[in-house]
């Protein structure tokens, strides 16, 4: 999975294929615009005495549209942070860097690409990843009467292997025959990298994805090639290949490190609590004509048999010692934090 999704963003526009949150309104990156500008004073808050600006970091930046309206809300309502910010994406696709390169050009701002998150400077961040970690591999285990067997990929067909050692997520797991578990060690490593970094300096991620709330059994691989379900089995490099996000699994790699999470929210809670129905009435008001696509598109966002369930918000933050004043991010209750002992 991992080498066929990198020949696919490499050579192809996988807009073609799916269509994600920023592409469908504007309302979703200027709300994440205006929840950075709260987090973002709080994280500079936190690096008192350090000289460098914040770091607003983007993981699978798309055309770079999200991060356009981000900047475009920052330069409104917080420009004091706009002073000494600088963006950097974490892209590896040539093609999605020349589309990125030409809509954040106008805002002016410092722009950085990176192959993966390792040479991202060290300072004060704001990560964000919407429909990031849905497209790292996965690997899959069939339960069978002699235990778990994984299931790869030749010769164009699934077949299964023996294990001498399994995977620790596994481990302790009663096995029901016919039972596929499907685990993502790549989203939990991703995840606790930020998070590790987030306990040396202050700083604040917001991951936004289609997934589960719980660790679940069951498989969620799935391929999209022109806008239509197909096989995974198809020729490597031609369709985009995702899977549901388990969001227990990389909260509790986040918060192994010492890191705080906030979430699981439902992407329509998150974004009501941010003032998308309010945003979406002043845009009707200022475009009548626009009024019905507006409210479709807020529709798909939010309404619960669309986007709004589906999809889901995981806060990590720095410990309270780095960043005394975020204790939850905003639209984040309290109350949905993971504890060690169990999900909330």
């Amino acid at each position: 999975m991992a080498r066929a999704n990198a020949a696919y963003y490499a050579g192809r526009d996988p807009f073609a294929d799916f269509v994600t949150a920023p592409e469908i309104s504007q309302i979703f990156g200027e709300l994440l615009g205006a929840w950075s500008a709260v987090v973002g004073r709080e994280v500079l808050a936190g690096a008192a005495g350090s000289c460098s600006g914040l770091l607003l970091v983007e993981a699978g930046p798309g055309r770079g549209t999200l991060m356009a309206d981000m900047l475009r809300v920052l330069s409104r309502v917080a420009p004091d942070l706009m002073a000494g910010l600088s963006v950097h994406l974490v892209e590896t696709s040539p093609r999605l860097r020349a589309a990125q390169k030409a809509a954040l050009e106008p805002s002016g701002v410092p722009v950085f690409w990176h192959d993966g998150l390792e040479s991202v400077p060290r300072g004060p961040m704001v990560l964000v990843a919407n429909e990031f970690l849905d497209a790292l591999p996965v690997r899959q285990f069939v339960g069978e009467t002699t235990g778990w067997r994984e299931r790869f990929v030749r010769d164009g067909a699934f077949v299964l292997s023996d294990m001498i050692d399994p995977p620790a997520e596994l481990a302790g797991r009663e096995v029901e025959t016919g039972e596929v578990a499907e685990i993502c060690p790549a989203a939990c490593v991703f995840v606790r990298d930020v998070a590790e970094r987030l306990c040396v300096g202050p700083g604040v991620a917001l991951f936004v994805d289609y997934g589960t709330a719980v660790t679940a059994s069951g498989e969620s691989l799935q391929a999209l090639q022109d806008g239509q379900p197909v096989s995974p089995l198809v020729k490597p490099g031609t369709a985009d290949l995702t899977a549901h996000v388990d969001f227990e699994a990389v909260a509790r790699a986040a918060m192994a490190t010492g890191a705080r999470c906030f979430g699981p929210v439902e992407q329509g809670e998150l974004l009501v609590a941010l003032g998308a129905v309010e945003r979406a009435r002043v845009l009707c008001d200022a475009e009548p004509d626009q009024a019905g696509m507006v409210r479709t598109a807020l529709g798909r966002l939010i309404a619960p048999e669309r986007m709004g369930r589906l999809f889901k918000a995981l806060a990590v933050v720095s410990p309270s010692r780095l960043a005394p004043g975020l204790v939850a991010p905003p639209g984040f209750p309290e109350g949905t934090a993971y504890d060690r002992e169990g999900a909330g």
